[in-house]
């Protein structure tokens, strides 16, 4: 049962990456576009905006899968690893964080790879297309093997669940990286400042980091304050005995 959901939901990804590849390749490619030599110059105009749009929305898919959708769905994977928490509530985290970083962020990334495939020069001369080739593939391994996991209590769940958590820290740090090479390649093609985006990023990164430093302390802060509650309820009531051990004295 367990084994034909996942293999449902591995289905549904590759629809959707499926219909997202064929919808980017219908599209048309800026190499192919052809000038009208009496009018050159909006011609030239026309390809350089449209080559512009491409790149932005290039980043964009980027940034909403890699520096999103991913650093969320670890996050909200990790809120389902509380002791305390309830059955239903860790099925809901994990299902909102297999949509979110099995599912849309796939999709995205999938879609950003095919448009720099399509319609830039991939000469991978740079540091910024070699990490996307690589964490493209990354990518799509986290996703097979995060629907592939074993059942809770079988033999080799431990090694999936390090090899999948160290694999997906790999990718949620490339991908990072590969966020900021991509600001500065859109900078040295079109020498327009980065600056404002960079530290929106930045800002972005650190209140993530410190979320998921957050998450490690919680347990024991919860259990820390839960301590001293405890604590302080027993030296009121030991407080209060004698008290009432001498008023019960005078009564006598």
């Amino acid at each position: 049962m367990v084994l034909e959901k996942q293999m449902r939901v591995s289905g549904i990804v590759v629809s959707f990456t499926t219909r997202a590849f064929l919808l980017v390749l219908s599209l048309p490619a800026i190499s192919s576009s052809q000038e009208n030599p009496g009018n050159a110059g909006s011609s030239s105009d026309k390809v350089n905006s449209q080559l512009m749009y491409e790149i932005t929305a290039h980043g964009f898919l980027l940034w909403a899968s890699l520096g999103f959708l991913m650093p969320i769905g670890i996050l909200t994977i990790r809120m389902a690893n509380g002791e305390e928490i309830s059955r239903k509530r860790a099925t809901a985290l994990f299902r909102a964080h297999a949509i979110l970083q099995q599912m849309l962020s796939v999709l995205l990334s999938t879609v950003a790879a095919i448009m720099s495939i399509k319609n830039f020069n991939n000469s991978f001369n740079n540091g910024h297309q070699r990490i996307g080739i690589v964490l493209y593939g990354l990518i799509w391994v986290q996703a097979i093997t995060g629907f592939a996991r074993p059942q809770r209590g079988s033999r080799g769940r431990s090694m999936w669940f390090l090899g999948h958590w160290a694999l997906g820290t790999v990718v949620a740090l490339l991908g990072v990286i590969n966020i900021y090479t991509g600001l500065l390649a859109y900078h040295e093609k079109t020498s327009r400042s980065i600056s404002t985006w960079t530290i929106i990023f930045t800002a972005e990164t650190s209140i993530i980091a410190l979320l998921y430093l957050i998450q490690d302390k919680w347990v024991y802060i919860q259990k820390s304050q839960s301590i001293a509650r405890t604590d302080s309820s027993k030296s009121t009531d030991e407080t209060a005995s004698p008290n009432e051990k001498q008023n019960g004295l005078q009564l006598a």
